[in-house]
């Protein structure tokens, strides 16, 4: 089995700053995307939302940050439905991270203060967020377009959490990663639940979820996988 969710139970940690969508339908061009699709994602746990590319995974996670409006259905954040948080702090509570990390000009300090108003990129917010994104040392002064790819992710990642979100949305965040760089970046995600952030991986890598996830579900919140993160992926 997948690792017992450490800390308070699912509904403790539902009420106390996680995401919790239920029945959520949409169509878009005469096309169902979503079909009563379900997602939990507790604080100080890593959740692995588990589907094919195409499946409606991406589209999941924008409903929740009220960038789509599903057509029905039902999405709070700590117990608030989101229909009644405003968006600005809805996406502060909830950050959300692209499955390709969209770098600005400038350095890795003024990509992070971007998502801060008023704040400059050697502020200690951007720079606690740098190093909890696993980027220790001096990260903010670097040009962002010099990245590689690992390395933008964990900036996308910093970015969000320079704002404190309770919860973290990540999109394939593996999909352009070699082996060794997704592990860095699964291991920078355990770090941040341990913290107590809740963690949602929309993600069709079943392994990398054996290996990092507390939990894995379907979009309808069926179980994933009874595969445990320390067990042998399956052949």
């Amino acid at each position: 089995m997948l690792a017992a969710v450490p800390g308070p139970s699912i509904s403790t940690a539902l009420a106390t700053g996680g995401v919790s969508a239920t029945d959520l339908w949409l169509s878009r061009g005469g096309r169902e995307i979503l079909r009563g699709a379900r997602l939990e994602v507790p604080r100080a746990c890593v959740t692995a939302l588990i589907a094919p590319s195409g499946a409606g995974k991406s589209t999941l996670l924008r409903c929740v940050t009220r960038l789509l409006d599903p057509d029905r259905g039902t999405i709070t954040v700590g117990g608030q439905d989101v229909q009644t948080i405003p968006p600005r702090e809805l996406r502060r509570r909830v950050g959300l991270v692209a499955q390709r990390a969209t770098m600005f000009p400038g350095t890795v300090g003024d990509n992070v203060a971007y998502a801060l108003e008023g704040v400059g990129p050697a502020h200690d917010r951007v720079r606690q967020a740098i190093e909890a994104a696993g980027l220790v040392g001096d990260w903010a002064s670097r040009a962002a377009d010099e990245l590689s790819g690992g390395e933008q992710a964990r900036v996308a990642i910093a970015r969000a959490l320079v704002r404190d979100p309770e919860v973290l949305l990540l999109d394939e965040p593996t999909a352009a990663l070699d082996h060794e760089t997704g592990e860095l970046v699964g291991a920078t995600l355990r770090r941040l639940a341990e913290d107590g952030i809740g963690i949602c991986l929309a993600i069709h890598d079943l392994p990398f979820a054996r290996r990092f996830a507390d939990r894995a579900v379907h979009l309808d919140g069926s179980d994933a996988t009874e595969a445990g993160r320390d067990e042998a992926p399956a052949a």
